[in-house]
């Protein structure tokens, strides 16, 4: 198997483990996996196995398929929370059937994943189970940070670490592992992948500020109007020098909380502008978010140097570049 044609194992495995005897969870669950994505994760996870010269892709397959299912799990949670109405270009599971089918929607698909991951070994379970717990850990925290508007860059980067990056490391490995790679070469992928993660989220928070909701497929500048995602937008006083810049700015997060996706459907720029946020510093900060997205993706990129060369290190390589470079 190639690694397109895996991707569409993975693809026609995710619709199948969607069914359920209750028709209600197989209908919710088929809207949004069937919605497609990026798929970036278990592309993760089959090219990490395929650089460390593992060739049992339909063992992998399954693996790759929870990965994803626990992504989208989050993404249907996140949406409750945040009251979104549109993901991956459709009507949210919140939206269409109310926020109680959306929960249970989630949490079924959390499950799924635990079936689907039950016939590996203990080790890959802890892999995927240490990473969902980094998840929900990571959520808790921004909510909690948004609601007592105590956001910073520490805080930022802790809360990204966990609710992003750490699920990337966890396919990287899960894949390398399932290849019986090296320590180091595990190492190498897993730093690979955090790196990667980090520069993901940090570009993922400025597409939320310049793109519209068309463009990303899902509402646009959720995270900043309620107070999450600032640490990008502008540039504070507080926290380590990460590069990313907080929202210590009091008048700016009273102006950003005004906000919402209902009264920025263009650009949130625009609106932000409007709401008398200075241009030149928004512009300012959404390009220093933009250098540290490069700067990540860049040392990304120098971690497969442990690793021998191949296609798919070089597949992996391109990934760091188009991380950054997207425009949704």
């Amino acid at each position: 198997m190639t690694i397109d044609t895996s991707l569409q194992a993975v693809n026609d495995l995710l619709l199948s483990i969607s069914k359920s005897s209750v028709a209600l969870l197989s209908e919710t669950s088929a809207h949004i996996l069937g919605a497609g994505g990026k798929r970036l994760r278990p592309r993760l996870v089959l090219l990490a196995h395929a650089a460390v010269g593992g060739d049992d892709f339909e063992r992998v397959v399954p693996l790759a398929a929870a990965v994803e299912i626990i992504h989208t799990a989050t993404l249907v949670h996140d949406d409750i929370n945040d009251h979104g109405t549109l993901r991956r270009g459709r009507e949210t599971v919140n939206s269409r059937w109310g926020g109680t089918f959306a929960l249970l929607t989630g949490d079924y698909m959390f499950t799924r994943a635990y079936l689907l991951m039950a016939p590996f070994s203990s080790e890959l379970n802890t892999i995927l189970a240490q990473a969902a717990l980094d998840l929900v850990e990571g959520e808790t925290l921004q909510i909690k940070a948004a609601r007592q508007g105590e956001l910073d860059r520490d805080l930022y980067y802790e809360i990204i670490s966990k609710k992003t990056a750490s699920l990337f490391a966890a396919a990287v490995e899960l894949g390398a592992a399932a290849g019986n790679a090296s320590p180091e070469w595990r190492a190498a992928l897993r730093e690979y992948a955090f790196n990667l993660g980090l520069a993901f989220q940090i570009t993922d928070d400025v597409l939320d500020l310049v793109a519209d909701t068309h463009q990303l497929g899902k509402n646009a500048g959720i995270d900043v109007a309620q107070g999450r995602g600032i640490a990008v937008a502008l540039d504070g006083n507080h926290g380590s020098d990460h590069g990313s810049g907080s929202g210590s700015d009091g008048a700016a997060v009273a102006a950003l909380a005004a906000l919402s996706q209902d009264t920025a459907p263009g650009p949130l720029k625009e609106s932000l502008i409007d709401a008398g946020i200075n241009g030149d510093a928004l512009d300012a900060a959404i390009q220093k978010g933009r250098g540290k997205a490069a700067e990540l993706a860049a040392r990304a990129a120098v971690c497969l140097d442990a690793l021998p060369p191949s296609a798919a290190c070089d597949e992996l390589r391109a990934l760091a570049d188009q991380v950054v470079r997207r425009d949704h």
